[in-house]
């Protein structure tokens, strides 16, 4: 009977969102199921493509880059969540030109198109990117093209 309780958490949760194997199985163990029930239902979510890494990877990389980010940021987003870094590069390549004009659209967007006057400000302005994640060549195209 543990186990359909457990099940139900397992949909549950991924009702609310889409989620990797690794941060599933450590929700379900922080509510103190066992281990061993928690693979197995897991698998079992799995194969009824309940459980999907690579839709999962695919609603992540969507979701983060409308909020903002970069595909450095993200990948390593990811890695944190468990998902191997060759499955990460099946959906995400840092050199396609939508990270150049995503890269764009955040800088407009947070410093309204002001191209700095000092080396101070282009500075500041090319942190910011950075640690939004976005690739020194994505930034340097902003200011230097």
């Amino acid at each position: 009977m543990p186990q359909t309780n457990l099940h139900r958490t397992a949909l549950n949760l991924l009702a609310r969102r889409e989620h990797s194997q690794k941060e599933l199985f450590r929700k379900l163990l922080q509510k103190k199921f066992p281990a061993e029930e928690i693979e197995i239902v897991l698998k079992k979510l799995t194969q009824e493509n309940l459980l999907n890494e690579n839709r999962f990877i695919e609603n992540y990389i969507h979701f983060r880059s409308k909020k903002g980010y970069g595909p450095i940021r993200i990948q390593l987003e990811l890695l944190e969540r468990g998902i191997p870094e060759i499955e990460i590069e099946k959906f995400l390549s840092p050199n396609s030109a939508h990270w150049f004009q995503a890269a764009n659209h955040v800088w407009q967007k947070r410093f309204k198109n002001k191209l700095p006057t000092d080396f101070k400000t282009r500075a500041q302005q090319m942190r910011f990117l950075q640690h939004r994640g976005f690739t020194i060549e994505q930034i340097e195209k902003i200011f230097f093209e």
